[in-house]
């Protein structure tokens, strides 16, 4: 399961404002492969909406049947805004429903333009 846990404000290529809901996934472990500690995490990505202000707001803490999943990508640089560091990634979280695969998202989301 993931919860809507808020919703941000974007822009097309054309300027047109539209909502795009964050998704969180559930709880994971995952261990450091600098110290070998584990600690608690929680994944996020956001998916795009036709829905206006009010409609996201109502649906904050709903859940919703899927998963937030690592998928790779082209590398692209993701600056920490309470740093200023600039990190190179080569992966993104993407909500997959419930039953679909890896595989299948990659498919479909190279058949559309996907901003990263």
């Amino acid at each position: 399961m993931v919860q809507i846990i808020d919703f941000v404000k974007r822009q097309n290529k054309e300027g047109v404002e539209f909502n795009a809901l964050i998704l969180q996934g559930g709880l994971e472990f995952v261990k450091s492969k600098e110290s070998g500690a584990w600690y608690a995490t929680l994944k996020k990505t956001s998916i795009t909406s036709t829905l206006n202000d009010a409609t996201c707001q109502n649906l904050i803490g709903q859940q919703i049947p899927g998963s937030v999943q690592r998928v790779e990508c082209a590398p692209f640089d993701l600056t920490n805004k309470e740093t200023g560091e600039v990190l190179t990634l080569t992966h993104r979280w993407v909500y997959l429903k419930e039953g679909e695969t890896i595989e299948e998202k990659v498919i479909a989301d190279s058949k559309v333009s996907m901003p990263v």
